[in-house]
């Protein structure tokens, strides 16, 4: 069945207009009084704004009573990989400002099978009315964002008499940001806003030149060496394709890709990516590079006669383990941000900002490699906001090492063995997450994993799965760290999702803390470094809640953590990568030293005496805080 089509059977025009002029003009059905007024409580959850709880809206049908009103689109015919569209609504009649423009892939997606129980949608946050769609629009916008649409800058006179206009209809033009996600889209023309839409236009849907196009690859480290790189792609092709790279190797892709079966859920609580978030991800390709140089410079493409091929890009190899250096950069929280004013249903407003930085400094060729410890896209069950994700960060993970840690927004789900039980991963439960992003972990569903670059160890955690006293993790953790050869990598890094010690205190989990900080301080682990809490924060060197030793100012004016003689670590929390910002308290424990709410990311230098670490304001470039350890 047509994507809205059937919408139009429920009610019909005599009703549907009766309904309209008895309705007030103020009258709208808000978000239920528990969810406004819970916002922390639901500052996980993937429904707290009007158009994030869009598809469950009561639809009220508009009476189709204006002739003239039409819908177009300006863009490439097929579309682009990537590509700009301007659609145009003309023959309004009376512009209002609740009028909005919707966009809906797969352009054909049914609403038959919508849930008519609101009980289904209590884990997304929103306690209020029925559906209005199945399938969840990618994106929408207010016709006011043309500022020529209320005022009617853009008149044309559809009725004349007696040489005066008696009718006069009006236009407007939206900008959409469109990526190549493979399924045809279509453009739907609303009126009464986010919360009372009713259908004015369907557009033509419109197709994508070549689904199968390989895209957004970006690149991984498999081992400790620096010899060999993975890289991951997507495409709409389920055929293997080639890697090719250096001169002239060619890899053939492993390919894999997960369904609707794969993803959380349950029979009293549909999760959105088993539901009405759901997108097909298409095939997800994978090839390994070997036989490359560390800290050198290669070049690749990916593809295939067939469906095309990608750009030849340049990448750069991080350093062998062992090795004196390593520059990295790492951050969580990061998600994406719209190159367009559209609202979607999760926008983390500093990713672009961040991310436009993040390829400076590897343009600067001053990166060895990047880590992102959880919280990657916040896709959270609206699976095609992982493509958007994906291209986001093209630019930089397609020429560096892109480590990845699990966040709570990649796996949390009720009853599937996380550690927290909130829907926060809005039931994609790490399938997509370990897709996109193989790490060299020990095996599915176990997202830990460590790696040496430089003169760094760094062991990698997920604070999603079981981490208490006897389960598998801890045993890992606590070998992993004991096995650590100093006099190879004198520093030792400790990285996961949620942070021990954090100002804002509901973030940190006690028993988190009490089961694993021993094997931070037993290891002499120099940093442990955490995201979910969205700012920047950082410790004196801290054990149990107590400073046992305290950063001295160096000649610049640089605190300094002298682990000459090893007190504790030095915890930083660095969530501030593209997450709404959490207010930095004023006053907070003695243990924490600096705190501060701007986005960015960390920048470090480590040689085998002296690791420096600077938090960079993405949007000003300035360091914000530095600090050296050094041993």
């Amino acid at each position: 069945m047509h994507l809205i089509a059937s919408m139009y059977l429920s009610v019909s025009l005599t009703l549907c207009f009766i309904l309209l002029a008895f309705l007030p003009s103020s009258f709208s059905w808000s978000l239920h009084p528990l969810v406004v007024n819970s916002s922390f409580e639901h500052r996980n959850y993937t429904g707290i704004s009007d158009f994030r709880v869009i598809n469950r809206r009561s639809l009220i049908n508009c009476p189709n009573l204006n002739p003239y009103r039409q819908m177009t689109i300006n863009s490439s015919n097929p579309l682009s990989n990537e590509e700009f569209v301007y659609v145009t609504v003309s023959g309004i009649l009376d512009p209002a400002k609740n009028d909005w423009i919707g966009m809906i892939s797969p352009s054909n997606s049914s609403v038959t099978t919508c849930p008519t129980s609101e009980a289904y949608y209590a884990q997304t946050g929103d306690l209020s009315s029925l559906p209005l769609l199945c399938h969840y629009p990618v994106k929408a916008q207010y016709m006011s964002n043309d500022p020529d649409y209320l005022s009617c800058a853009n008149s044309e006179c559809v009725v004349e008499y007696n040489g005066n206009c008696t009718v006069k209809t009006c236009s407007g033009t939206l900008m959409f940001d469109v990526i190549n996600i493979r399924t045809p889209i279509e453009f739907v023309f609303f009126t009464g806003g986010f919360v009372t839409p009713c259908i004015l236009n369907l557009s033509i849907p419109v197709s994508f030149a070549n689904p199968s196009m390989p895209l957004y690859g970006h690149l991984s480290s498999i081992d400790s060496t620096g010899t060999s790189m993975r890289l991951t792609w997507v495409s709409g092709d389920n055929q293997p394709q080639q890697l090719q790279y250096g001169d002239g190797i060619t890899e053939t892709s492993v390919v894999n890709s997960f369904s609707q079966d794969d993803m959380c859920s349950s029979a009293l609580l549909p999760s959105p990516a088993k539901d009405f978030g759901w997108h097909d991800p298409g095939y997800i390709h994978s090839a390994v590079m070997t036989g490359l140089e560390p800290s050198s410079s290669f070049s690749y493409r990916y593809g295939s006669d067939l469906v095309g091929w990608s750009d030849t890009i340049t990448f750069k190899t991080p350093p062998a383990g062992g090795s004196d250096e390593l520059r990295f950069l790492i951050y969580g929280d990061m998600g994406k941000t719209p190159l367009d004013p559209s609202v979607e249903h999760y926008i983390q407003p500093g990713a672009l900002s961040v991310t436009k930085a993040l390829e400076k400094e590897v343009n600067a060729g001053n990166v060895d490699s990047i880590f992102h410890i959880g919280d990657i896209s916040y896709a959270t069950g609206f699976l095609v906001e992982w493509d958007y994700f994906l291209r986001l960060i093209h630019p930089v993970a397609s020429r560096v090492s892109y480590m990845t840690a699990i966040g709570n927004h990649e796996r949390d789900y009720v009853s599937s063995g996380s550690v927290y039980i909130t829907p926060d991963s809005g039931g994609e439960c790490g399938v997509p997450y370990e897709t996109y992003f193989p790490m060299p972990t020990p095996g599915k569903d176990m997202p830990w994993y460590s790696i040496e670059q430089g003169s760094v160890h760094f062991t990698v955690i997920s604070t999603e799965h079981d981490w208490s006293v006897n389960s598998e993790q801890y045993a890992w953790i606590e070998s992993d760290m004991a096995s650590v050869n100093r006099s190879n990598t004198p520093w030792l890094i400790f990285a996961g999702h949620r942070p021990m010690y954090t100002s804002l205190a509901l973030n940190a989990d006690a028993n988190f803390v009490k089961a694993v900080e021993p094997l931070l301080l037993q290891n002499k682990v120099d940093l442990a470094l955490f995201g979910h809490v969205h700012n920047y924060e950082r410790t004196c060197s801290v054990y149990q809640s107590e400073c046992l030793a305290m950063p001295t100012k160096d000649g610049n004016g640089t605190d300094t953590y002298d682990n000459t003689n090893y007190a504790a670590p030095v915890q930083v929390v660095i969530g501030m990568a593209g997450f709404t910002l959490d207010p930095s308290p004023n006053t907070a424990a003695a243990w924490s030293l600096i705190r501060i709410s701007e986005f960015g990311y960390a920048r470090v230098h480590a040689t085998v005496t002296e690791l420096l670490f600077e938090f960079v304001n993405a949007n000003t470039s300035k360091v914000e805080d530095s600090f050296r350890i050094t041993k």
